[in-house]
């Protein structure tokens, strides 16, 4: 019935508005009994567990950051089948993002722009909400994505993630950096080698023992995203995610003025797929095996995830597909996994 829905109801509602509304029935199901049912749905086989970073997912398959930005639908998320969720980006300071409209769907192409600027209610509220979470721990693998603040100069960065990273390190199963959002400026600038090393040395002595990993764009050149990656194993990162949104417009079928009219921001969903996962390729070739590689961009069916796994993911995150998909979306992932093998 999701589909119906979708037509008649939520393709017709203005898209954050449209997720609010979501994340009230998401966070529902991680309430007691609701919880209990919906996990019984949703659960992944036990032949589907992943262990890596020191961790044991139920399901290759979570949820990507950007989706839940204040660590409020943890539990509904892992009630609905999802083997770890990404929480983030969190920013050192509380930021409101950037003006509405900022969410743009674009249908035709099952894709999504987004120019939300990091909206959220920063890093000391995402910590007390983190460590109320792990005093009723029911199982989910929280990651934990950081991103620089608005108001503070790039030349400042590093104190800035390192902020975030003394207060929500230990609160969390793993860290990532994102230098890679292309809607916070001077953001992207950061992935160049020379100025990536210091602040990921930085943000790792700050993590102590809680893995870190480095989230890059798909827009880098192939041989800038072969140096991150070789960077991430020299300085001991225990992962990357492969890949954050693209600035590229190509090759969409939506209506040229529909997308001009969406404006600036990062696009998100099917037409991201052939280039994450060529990104994957490449960084997995020139990594260890052991090396984490998180694959995100484009996955919507258990076919996607099965491709990203067979070309060396070793975890995959989806987030644009939950808007096509609905709440049921990892049930599908999960039960296709098992089908396929």
């Amino acid at each position: 019935m999701y589909p119906l829905l979708f037509r008649t109801v939520l393709a017709r509602m203005d898209p954050e508005t449209a997720h609010h509304a979501a994340m009230v029935v998401i966070r529902l199901a991680g309430v007691a009994p609701f919880a209990w049912i919906a996990r019984a749905l949703t659960r992944p086989a036990p032949s589907s567990q992943v262990s890596a970073l020191g961790l044991t997912f139920d399901s290759p398959f979570g949820v990507a950051a950007g989706f839940d930005k204040d660590v409020r639908a943890v539990r509904g998320l892992h009630a609905l089948g999802f083997g770890h969720i990404e929480v983030g980006t969190i920013t050192a300071i509380p930021q409101e993002g950037n003006p509405r409209p900022r969410l743009f769907r674009l249908i035709p192409d099952r894709a999504v722009i987004n120019r939300m600027g990091f909206n959220n209610r920063g890093a000391t509220e995402a910590a007390r909400r983190l460590q109320r979470l792990r005093k009723r721990r029911q199982g989910a693998v929280i990651g934990v994505n950081i991103g620089k603040s608005r108001v503070v100069d790039v030349e400042n960065a590093t104190e800035d993630y390192v902020h975030s990273a003394t207060l929500l390190a230990p609160l969390a199963d793993y860290l990532v950096v994102n230098v890679s959002s292309p809607n916070t400026p001077g953001l992207r600038g950061l992935q160049a080698v020379e100025t990536l090393r210091p602040l990921l040395v930085a943000v790792r002595d700050a993590a102590g023992r809680t893995p870190l990993l480095v989230k890059i764009a798909p827009d880098l050149p192939d041989d800038e995203v072969e140096a991150v990656a070789r960077l991430a194993v020299e300085i001991g990162l225990s992962g990357i995610i492969a890949t954050n949104t693209t600035i590229s417009r190509d090759d969409l079928r939506t209506d040229a003025a529909v997308v001009e009219s969406a404006g600036a921001g990062g696009l998100s969903g099917a037409p991201l797929a052939a280039r994450a996962l060529e990104v994957l390729r490449i960084v997995r070739a020139v990594v260890p095996e052991e090396f984490v590689v998180i694959s995100v961009g484009g996955v919507e069916t258990a076919a996607d995830v099965r491709e990203r796994l067979r070309a060396g993911a070793t975890l995959v995150q989806g987030y644009t597909a939950f808007l096509y998909r609905g709440p049921l979306w990892g049930r599908q992932i999960n039960r296709g996994l098992v089908a396929d093998r």
